[in-house]
């Protein structure tokens, strides 16, 4: 199933979500739903590839904060990923791994789930029936959750009795579309509710460049050689400004235990943490989303080079004016205020002056870089520069073409 055409060459990608509500009202946790359209009703499918596809959404595309909030997030797992076949690329701060009643309970998914729970992330048992076998998580268990409308009632009691014994699991109601269920959730006490009657989901979309398929290849080659060769793997990165800003949403679900805000996209690796990039990238060669719409990378790197290449006249830092042209052109792509994609990345202050208000030395690059885009010859020659960005960026697509072709 593939992302829904822009009609400019980019893509829409879509999450959806479903609020959780306690006993009061309020909304506490989000499930994370796949959607392959903005009009999906339901999610058509609960495979790897939309586990995958709902991860690599919510949190490079949308970025965790823009889809949640500081609210827990629940997501569905395979069994792919749930005995550790493929691995999760987020910490367990916000998410809440939800074992789908399909999984099968065997040696392998109860270790992997241990080994997961001992991690400090949170378990949730998907549409729980008992006597499936799921019931031997009770230990590991932060959640159970009960299907009120085709589940069976008439097992509630002893269902809701043998929970109890663990005093750290919530019930979780879902399903709910009448109030004689909601009142059943009432009657058993359980702590969070879901469903219809309560708010249906809504699927959120936005616009997104997608990383070529050939740089995630590459991506992997490079973090899977015996020697991490660091500037290879940031100059991958940097090379695809659709991987550049994932790497960037990906930092910012891990800036808030950091001092230090990024200037550079070298920066963002090393807080994401290579180890964690391998996983996203693994995903992302998994997430069959289509090729790059290659002019627009073209334009994109074109100008992070300019920006790079003049940085010094205006006493900046380059690896900074190459970010900052980064995101101001896929912002330009994308049809939305670079101040408003500032917002989701955890950038450094003058980055953020720069796309935000234009001030700074990094300010000067961008207004100056902009300038010449518009025929604006002004105080500085660019052509130079500009030739060389424009050989840079060609270059970089042609080797990626000539390895895609060999």
């Amino acid at each position: 199933m593939k992302p829904s055409e822009a009609g400019d060459g980019t893509k829409l990608v879509h999450v959806g979500r479903q609020p959780i509500f306690d006993v009061h009202g309020d909304v506490v946790a989000y499930e994370l739903l796949f959607r392959g359209s903005m009009d999906a009703v339901a999610a058509g499918r609960q495979d790897t590839y939309a586990t995958s596809t709902v991860m690599i959404n919510a949190f490079t595309e949308f970025g965790i904060g823009e889809v949640a909030g500081d609210r827990l997030c629940f997501i569905n797992l395979t069994r792919e990923f749930l005995a550790g076949e493929l691995p999760l690329p987020f910490g367990p701060a916000q998410v809440v791994l939800e074992v789908l009643e399909t999984v099968e309970m065997d040696d392998e998914v109860i270790a992997g789930i241990t080994r997961l729970a001992e991690a400090g992330y949170r378990i949730a048992l998907d549409d729980f029936v008992w006597g499936s076998g799921h019931e031997q998580l009770f230990g590991l268990a932060s959640y159970v959750k009960l299907d009120l409308l085709d589940g069976d009632v008439s097992k509630l009691d002893e269902v809701v009795a043998a929970v109890r014994q663990f005093p750290n699991i919530q019930l979780v109601a879902e399903r709910l579309e009448t109030d004689e269920q909601l009142a059943l959730a009432d009657h058993y006490g359980m702590e969070l509710r879901q469903g219809y009657a309560l708010s249906r989901p809504q699927v959120l979309t936005v616009a997104s460049l997608s990383p070529s398929r050939l740089r995630r290849l590459e991506l992997v080659t490079a973090l899977s050689a015996p020697e991490t060769d660091m500037p290879r793997i940031v100059a991958i990165i940097a090379s695809d400004p659709a991987l550049s800003l994932r790497v960037l949403r990906a930092s910012n679900s891990v800036a808030a235990g950091h001092a230090n805000r990024v200037s550079s996209v070298r920066q963002a690796v090393v807080m994401v943490g290579l180890k964690h990039i391998r996983q996203w990238a693994m995903l992302m060669v998994l997430d069959e989303v289509g090729g790059p719409a290659e002019e627009h990378m073209l334009g994109v790197l074109t100008r992070a080079r300019l920006c790079e290449n003049v940085a010094q006249w205006f006493g900046a830092a380059p690896d900074a004016a190459f970010m900052s042209g980064v995101i101001s052109g896929v912002a330009r792509v994308l049809g939305i205020p670079s101040a408003e994609m500032a917002e989701q990345f955890p950038l450094a202050p003058a980055v953020t002056a720069a796309l935000t208000d234009g001030t700074g030395r990094l300010g000067q690059v961008l207004l100056a870089v902009d300038g010449y885009e518009k025929g604006e010859l002004g105080s500085y020659d660019l052509a130079p520069q500009y030739m060389d960005a424009v050989r840079w960026s060609t270059r970089a697509l042609d080797a990626s073409n000539r390895l895609a072709a060999a």
